[in-house]
């Protein structure tokens, strides 16, 4: 029995998405549980796994589309099956006249294509235009007649609109050599990380104070853990960035006016810590967060930290959890990078963001006047001037060094 696979809806907020990639071609057979396409909202990238086993029978979409959400996109079943009645037909407005739904190959050589056709000043003039596109381009009074689109045969799409209100409009013409350089849209991901970081920088005073912690401690603590794993001792895979996080969050318990939200008026202070982590995915940075993380011992937190990395590589992490008000203090790591110290933006409304460096060894007094290599981890703390002073951010700082120098894996285990 044929099956509609349709685009889900992930938050309260998202209208429509966009077909990034199709892993799955027509006619190929797929598994339950395979990747069927890839598809982009205005806050996050997902994978879109297949419900059922059996044919991919039909793709109603091609890559690049913008797609209502619940609406059908392709269609899984027998072979032989009837996919027409699964067609979401012609769901936009304003068609110059009926056509049925072609299949993306069918579609190169039609000219009748499932677009909302807008008639200007010339008659004879059409501008292919999504009806999402069309309310943003009237509500912010853009005239997109010299709007260049990213869409299917060149339609207008929502990302467009964004980039020529920020950008202005891109001309068709071209005044120098195509061979020179490549044009390549943002994602949606991409252009809410830039949104948010230039709106971070632009609408905050920022200041960020750097520090170096030993990390002996954490050092031999991974070590007696990975024995552990090699002796089948335990099965808790715990890194030093798990350690730092716990150790942050022990910091924060004593520093709260570092664990809040700055809204200009006020400053919101949590009596939870909720813990958000930079994770890198072939889509563009997410930071997803680990709600109540201080009600957590270290082998728990360590657990839910590789989940939801796992989630926003794999695609389906919820999107609340990406939400930069969800998190009330943010964790970023490049150490394993090899960088030595950075500057970290802070995810507004939070007031501050701690970035974790490399381990490098450098001399220092081992005591009865012995000098010796110690391997130390680069710790940058960035906050917000409006919401804490040197002071305080200095001695939070500190304390979180405080914290990794006396950490002791024993001494927290449950």
């Amino acid at each position: 029995m044929a099956i509609p696979v349709i685009m889900p809806k992930q938050g309260q907020s998202v209208e429509t998405c966009i077909i990034t990639k199709w892993y799955i071609k027509k006619g190929d057979p797929v598994a339950k549980g395979d990747i069927l396409l890839s598809y982009e909202t205005d806050k996050a990238a997902f994978d879109l796994e297949a419900q059922a086993d059996g044919i991919l029978l039909d793709i109603f979409f091609p890559e690049g589309s913008e797609v209502p959400v619940l609406t059908n996109i392709a269609v899984i079943g027998s072979a032989g099956e009837e996919t027409a009645e699964f067609s979401p037909g012609n769901a936009e407005k304003n068609i110059e006249s009926p056509s049925p739904i072609l299949s993306p190959e069918d579609q190169k050589h039609s000219t009748a294509s499932v677009e909302t056709h807008l008639h200007e000043a010339q008659p004879q003039s059409r501008i292919k235009i999504s009806p999402r596109a069309k309310k943003l381009a009237t509500e912010k009074k853009l005239d997109y007649s010299s709007v260049k689109g990213s869409g299917p045969n060149g339609r207008i799409i929502f990302r467009d609109i964004e980039s020529a209100l920020i950008h202005g409009p891109v001309s068709h013409a071209i005044t120098s050599s195509e061979n020179e350089f490549t044009d390549r849209p943002l994602s949606n991901v991409r252009k809410l990380i830039a949104g948010a970081m230039h709106s971070s920088l632009q609408n905050s005073a920022q200041l960020t104070h750097h520090l170096s912690a030993d990390a002996r401690r954490i050092m031999e603590a991974r070590v007696r853990i990975k024995e552990s794993l090699s002796n089948n001792t335990s099965s808790h895979d715990i890194t030093i960035n798990d350690m730092i996080c716990f150790c942050v969050i022990r910091a924060l318990k004593k520093h709260p006016e570092a664990n809040s939200h700055f809204l200009d008026d006020r400053i919101r202070i949590f009596n939870s810590v909720n813990l958000g982590v930079a994770v890198d995915t072939d889509r563009g940075l997410m930071v997803p967060v680990v709600k109540n993380a201080d009600s957590m011992d270290i082998e728990k937190l360590s657990g839910e930290l590789k989940r939801i990395a796992a989630a926003c590589r794999k695609g389906n992490i919820n999107p609340e959890l990406l939400q930069s008000t969800s998190a009330s203090f943010t964790v970023s790591n490049l150490g394993n990078y090899g960088v030595e110290m950075f500057t970290p933006v802070i995810n507004l409304p939070q007031t501050a963001i701690l970035g974790i460096c490399t381990i490098t060894y450098r001399p220092a007094d081992l005591g009865n006047n012995v000098m010796g290599l110690v391997p130390f981890i680069g710790l940058s703390l960035t906050y917000d001037h409006r919401a804490i002073d040197g002071g305080p951010a200095t001695l939070f700082l500190r304390d979180i060094k405080l914290e990794i120098e006396k950490f002791s894996y024993e001494s927290v285990e449950s």
